[in-house]
């Protein structure tokens, strides 16, 4: 195949994946008051993605989806959140832009085999997680009532359990599905590019 071809057909791939997870991020199985929600393994096909084609792929693939997902956001309401014009350029940096676009360092060790596509993806949800974190402890600043009775004084802890209400439940799917996938062969080779 030609090297036009094989960038077309690359470009194809991610804009069907990034499709896929947008889709996915549609269905909500819990959705949290003040953002974040789990979903139908709405990272799953960027992960992919990534490991299929590398990271400079996956980066550019998550990239638009981070963009996909800055929308989502205003069609949840980001713009009435109250917050002034420059912590809403970092929520926007922090909770969508980077947050999402870090899904693409998913391939980062494809070439270890499962071992290395796991540690991946792994390390590609913490680094959400954490992005999240940190954005939960400078933007918001939120600390109190988190549920009916449970309270956490320090908001780099009530960011921590908020976040991690969500992005635990993400991660743990995730990996359990590129598990899977990688249990069969078929699928194995695809993503890893064999076929």
């Amino acid at each position: 195949m030609s090297q036009t071809g094989s960038k077309t057909r690359i470009l194809v791939e991610g804009a069907a994946m990034v499709a896929l997870a947008t889709v996915l991020s549609f269905i909500r199985i819990f959705k949290l008051p003040w953002g974040g929600s789990i979903t139908l393994l709405s990272m799953l096909p960027i992960v992919v993605f990534s490991i299929r084609r590398g990271v400079k792929a996956g980066l550019a693939a998550s990239f638009v989806f981070s963009l996909i997902q800055f929308v989502q956001g205003i069609m949840d309401g980001l713009f009435g959140w109250g917050l002034t014009p420059g912590m809403l350029v970092a929520c926007i940096l922090l909770d969508y832009i980077l947050a999402f676009t870090v899904l693409g360092i998913a391939g980062l060790f494809r070439s270890k085999g499962l071992a290395g596509c796991i540690g991946g993806v792994a390390l590609a949800l913490v680094l959400r997680y954490v992005l999240h974190v940190i954005s939960g402890c400078v933007i918001w600043q939120s600390f109190g009532q988190l549920w009916s009775d449970f309270f956490i004084e320090n908001s780099f802890l009530y960011s921590l359990v908020y976040n991690g209400c969500y992005m635990l439940p993400e991660l743990v799917f995730t990996l359990i599905a590129t598990c899977i996938l990688f249990a069969q062969p078929q699928a194995k080779k695809v993503i890893l590019n064999l076929a």
